[in-house]
């Protein structure tokens, strides 16, 4: 009978910690995907078995790593973010590029889960041999990024991916963490919602490297011109940044596939200005900087937050406060010098 003859010799996936290392690095390095998923749940992973083994992993597949253009592209709900970005991700394939997304999505404050639907809502790109979509929960991480998407960008770009797209959560003026990570950032956005008037006012525009009005079809073709015009008089009344690059704006419609390339050729004008001013290099070491900074406060966190001594301590402090006997910044102030001098 075919069907025990099939049984006898199937042999069931290894589970994560069951790899090596080198196995995970060997295999990212080969285009396995399914490592690629593997090791990107590990880093994702709180279990310090994981967290060791992510560690090993990604100090291998650093050496390979780099070689990428990383956007970051954000948005209000509502812009078309997850169509846009398989526009996007359709027409670089189709130039031979490769393009990972990293797609965010947010986790409830009540139950901590969330959706995941990206892969659902790019269903044509999800079927691409040159693309790999991971949707992961932001798990109350602020600024639009996950507290991983730095060490899931590195095991794409290990795994030979040279576009990588971050689609940030897409909440509104909080998601200023992405800037810290990408090469470009680019930020998508409607006509006719009242953002053209609103543009200067809004702290997240200072930030974009170029911005797109999506949604440019049909009747609201005409609104997107105008809007266009209203971002771009917004964007030239803002200082221009450290290399001189005034942040462009062009129109595109997604579902029609129309002024993607324009969008596209924002991002490599961008990055060969940074080339030819010896500054894209520079970028790329503050982006590792950035990490190392961010994890540091991450493990100095929760030290504090585990630690017994803090711990014991917490619920005199708590009831201090509200008795009004000990202002909350004193009692701060207070546990973190017990903390240090403990």
């Amino acid at each position: 009978m075919e069907w025990v003859y099939f049984l006898s010799t199937f042999k069931p996936l290894k589970k994560q910690d069951n790899y090596s290392a080198t196995e995970f690095a060997t295999g990212i390095a080969a285009g396995n995907r399914m490592l690629l998923g593997k090791a990107i749940t590990l880093c994702e992973s709180t279990l310090p078995t994981h967290r060791k083994l992510a560690a090993d992993v990604l100090k291998l597949c650093l050496p390979l790593a780099g070689k990428s253009i990383r956007v970051g592209i954000t948005g209000v709900p509502g812009v078309g973010k997850s169509t846009f970005i398989e526009s996007l991700g359709t027409y670089l394939t189709g130039l031979g590029h490769k393009v990972a997304v990293l797609a965010v999505d947010p986790s409830s404050t009540r139950t901590g889960g969330s959706i995941l639907g990206d892969k659902t809502r790019m269903e044509s790109l999800s079927a691409n041999a040159n693309a790999f979509i991971r949707p992961s929960p932001s798990s109350g991480n602020l600024g639009g990024v996950t507290a991983r998407t730095r060490e899931c960008i590195i095991l794409c770009e290990a795994a030979g991916y040279d576009i990588i797209l971050i689609e940030t959560v897409g909440v509104g003026q909080s998601e200023t963490e992405v800037k810290s990570m990408a090469d470009f950032f680019l930020l998508l956005m409607l006509a006719g919602a009242g953002d053209e008037l609103q543009g200067i006012k809004r702290g997240i525009m200072e930030m974009a490297d170029g911005v797109a009005i999506n949604k440019a079809d049909g009747d609201n073709l005409g609104k997107a011109r105008i809007a266009r015009a209203d971002f771009a008089r917004a964007l030239h009344l803002f200082p221009p940044d450290d290399t001189g690059w005034i942040p462009p704006v062009e129109v595109c419609s997604a579902i029609e596939h129309k002024g993607i390339d324009a969008v596209w050729n924002m991002v490599t004008n961008h990055k060969k200005m940074l080339v030819s001013k010896g500054l894209f290099e520079r970028r790329r070491n503050q982006q590792l900087i950035n990490w190392f900074e961010k994890l540091l406060a991450d493990s100095l966190l929760t030290a504090f937050e585990s630690d017994t001594f803090i711990n014991k301590k917490l619920p005199k402090i708590k009831e201090a406060i509200l008795n009004g006997s000990l202002l909350p910044a004193e009692a701060a102030n207070a546990l973190i010098k017990n903390f240090i001098n403990k």
